[in-house]
C-alpha cells in the first residue's frame, strides 16, 4: 500500500482526505454546459430582437432573429473544442503570456472568420429552405470589421474561462512539483533521481512515492504522473522529467509516454511494427517501433526477478 505523507503524518491511499477520484471535466459534459448558455443566450436575444421591432412598429416573424442568433450559436460551438485544444496546447501562463498573445490574436482573427462564414451560411440556407432569401445589406469588409469587434471579446472571454476552469481543475486535482533542496541545509534524498514528488492539493502537501508512479503522459506544458487511478500534473517537458528519473526503472516507450516497468505485464506486438504494452491494473499504453528495442533492452537489462514480462504474439486477423 502507498503511503502519502501529509503534515509529517504518513496517509494512505485509501485515507478519505487523500485524493480519491480523478477530477476532470470531461469533453462531452463540457459542450453540453456551453450548448445550454449558448442556446439560452440565442433565445433570449432573438425575443429581445421581437420585442424591440414592435416598439419601433415594425412586424418581425420571430423563426429570423431565431434564425441569426442561432447561426452564430451553432458555429460558435462547433469551433470551442479547438479553441479549447489551443489554450492546452499554448497556455499563458506568466512566464509565457507576453509571447504567445500574438499567437492569440492572430488565432481570434482566424476565429472570427471561421465564426462569420459558418454563421452566414447557415442563414442563407435556413432562408432557402423556408423559401425566403437572406439579404445582408453590409458588404463583406463592413461585415468583417463589424463582426470581429465583437468576437475579440467573445474569443478572450471563452480564453479566459477555459484557463480558469483549467486552473481550477489542476488545484482540485492536485499538481505535483519536483522536491528541491532546502534552503540553508542539505537534502534529504538525492535531488537529481527523486524517489518522491510532492502533490499541492487545495493548500495541502502529499508526497507520493517515484516508485508508485505507473506510466507519465505528455500533456502540452505538463506531464501526468497516473498513480493508482490519479492524475497529478507535473510542470515539466518529458525530456526534463526522463532525465531526473531512473532509466534503470522508468522508458521512454512512446513520444508522449514513460512507462514504470514495475507495473508492465505484457507486450502485444502490432501488425504496422508498433506494440501495446499492457499494465497490471489493465491500462494499455503504445508503443512506438523506434521506441521497443530500447524498452526490451531496459528489459534483459532490469536484472533477474526485477519485473517479468509475457510477450503476447499478435495473431492475424
Amino acid at each position: 500500500m502507498s503511503v502519502l505523507m501529509h503534515s509529517g503524518r504518513p496517509r494512505r491511499m485509501d485515507d478519505p482526505m487523500a485524493p480519491n477520484s480523478r477530477v476532470r471535466w470531461r469533453p462531452s459534459t463540457h459542450v453540453v454546459i456551453w450548448a445550454g448558455i449558448l442556446l439560452a443566450t440565442a433565445v433570449a436575444n432573438a425575443l429581445v430582437s421581437v420585442m424591440d421591432a414592435r416598439r419601433g412598429g415594425a412586424v418581425l416573424a420571430l423563426w429570423q432573429p431565431l434564425v441569426w442568433e442561432l447561426s452564430s450559436a451553432v458555429t460558435v460551438l462547433a469551433t470551442l473544442p479547438l479553441l479549447w485544444w489551443g489554450c492546452r496546447r499554448w497556455p499563458l501562463h506568466a512566464d509565457t503570456w507576453t509571447r504567445r498573445l500574438p499567437l492569440y490574436l492572430l488565432a481570434s482573427v482566424a476565429w472570427s472568420l471561421v465564426h462569420v462564414a459558418g454563421m452566414m451560411a447557415l442563414r442563407k440556407l435556413a432562408y432557402l429552405v423556408a423559401g425566403d432569401h437572406y439579404q445582408d445589406d453590409a458588404t463583406w469588409l463592413a461585415r468583417l470589421a463589424y463582426e470581429y469587434l465583437k468576437d475579440i471579446r467573445a474569443f478572450f472571454t471563452f480564453v479566459a474561462i477555459e484557463h480558469f476552469f483549467s486552473w481550477f481543475g489542476r488545484r482540485r486535482q492536485g499538481e505535483a512539483h519536483l522536491l528541491a533542496a532546502p534552503d540553508g541545509a542539505p537534502p534529504v534524498e538525492a535531488v537529481d533521481r527523486p524517489e518522491r514528488f510532492l502533490v499541492r492539493k487545495l493548500g495541502r502537501d502529499f508526497l507520493i512515492a517515484t516508485a508508485d508512479v505507473e506510466y507519465a503522459q505528455a500533456a502540452g506544458n505538463y506531464m501526468n504522473l497516473h498513480v493508482r487511478g490519479h492524475d497529478y500534473p507535473l510542470r515539466s517537458t518529458m525530456a526534463a522529467l526522463e532525465a531526473r528519473l531512473d532509466p534503470a526503472r522508468f522508458v521512454r516507450i512512446h513520444r508522449s509516454h514513460l512507462l514504470n516497468l514495475a507495473f508492465l505485464v505484457s507486450i502485444e506486438p502490432l501488425d504496422n511494427g508498433d506494440a501495446r504494452v499492457h499494465l497490471a491494473d489493465g491500462t494499455a499504453l503504445p508503443c512506438s517501433r523506434r521506441q521497443l528495442p530500447g524498452l526490451r533492452a531496459a528489459l534483459g537489462g532490469a536484472g533477474s526477478g526485477t519485473v517479468t514480462v509475457t510477450e503476447a504474439v499478435a495473431t492475424p486477423a
